[in-house]
């Protein structure tokens, strides 16, 4: 078989086997993705405020699902402080210009502990799920890292 076809089978089969959208930064991934979505739905906080709860309510395993939410929430937050990050979606942007709100502290908090609860290797699936990935662990610390810079 040649190897460029052979190459493209090989690519047709990764994209179909792993799908979707997953790489280190707060909106790379499909979960964060459809988050937008449904942030874009909405008018107040309650999106933002239930997915950073979900991530802050102790229970005994954070899924990555719910993690990647909100971290993507967090994002939010960041944003309607002043701080977004760079490679904000244009959704989140346009949702963030179309809802000036005021961010209380307790609200900066929960975001600062979903965060960290997050990122424990012992309780929560995506901290595992990167801890396994070669070289991309650090980058997924850093960008974390930055987001609690800006939510400082």
């Amino acid at each position: 078989m040649d190897c460029r076809i052979l190459s493209i089978c090989i690519l047709i089969w990764a994209s179909s086997a792993f799908g979707g959208a997953w790489d280190a930064g707060s909106f790379d991934n499909d979960d964060a993705l459809d988050w937008v979505w449904e942030l874009s739905e909405s008018d107040d906080l309650s999106v933002v405020e239930d997915a950073l709860q979900s991530a802050t309510v102790a229970s005994d395993y954070l899924e990555a699902p719910t993690a990647s939410m909100a971290i993507a929430a967090a994002e939010v937050i960041a944003a309607l402080k002043g701080r977004p990050r760079p490679e904000l979606p244009a959704e989140v942007g346009d949702w963030v210009k179309a809802h000036p709100f005021t961010v209380a502290d307790d609200l900066v908090r929960t975001a600062r502990k979903a965060i960290e609860n997050i990122k424990n290797v012992e309780s929560s699936e995506l901290a595992q799920l990167w801890s396994e990935s070669e070289g991309m662990v650090e980058v997924w610390h850093a960008d974390l890292g930055d987001l609690l810079q800006r939510l400082e």
